[in-house]
């Protein structure tokens, strides 16, 4: 009885983990990953909203929004890190992180709320490299931390 409880625990965690894990479109690499969240929060790829949960992927061109109890803290592969409160949301448009090869750029929008953002490596190596969008105005970083609210 204890050996088939055993089997079937190893075999519902062997077919559960690959279940979970998050599907990345062929040739598109994870620009960074949640890193905490809480409430209401989403990745929104493409047309679908999926739940964010902590280790999961953010891609090139994924938005991340929070709900109205929501916050979520992400870092990127240059160790950027962005986090919302409630009722907002970001997008990133542009990730590129290969200092060996000279590709440095970082594009984020700010659509709305309440988020923070502190600069990884690429601020320090190419700060103009880093652009920080809301709909009202266009930041430039020097390698900084910063609060930023957008309101409609």
């Amino acid at each position: 009885m204890l050996v088939r409880s055993v089997l079937a625990a190893v075999l519902f965690v062997a077919f559960a983990l690959p279940a979970s894990a998050e599907p990345l479109d062929p040739g598109r690499v994870a620009a960074g990953r949640v890193k905490v969240t809480s409430g209401a929060a989403f990745i929104v790829r493409g047309t679908s909203t999926l739940p964010a949960k902590v280790g999961d992927a953010i891609l090139e061109t994924d938005s991340v929004r929070t709900g109205p109890d929501g916050r979520i803290g992400i870092t990127l592969k240059d160790d950027t890190r962005v986090s919302l409160g409630p009722d907002s949301e970001v997008r990133l448009d542009r990730f590129s992180y290969a200092p060996g090869e000279g590709r440095l750029a970082l594009a984020i929008q700010f659509v709305k709320g309440v988020a923070g953002y502190i600069s990884g490596r690429i601020a320090k190596l190419a700060p103009n490299a880093v652009k920080l969008e809301t709909p009202a105005a266009i930041v430039g970083v020097r390698g900084t931390s910063l609060a930023i609210r957008v309101t409609s």
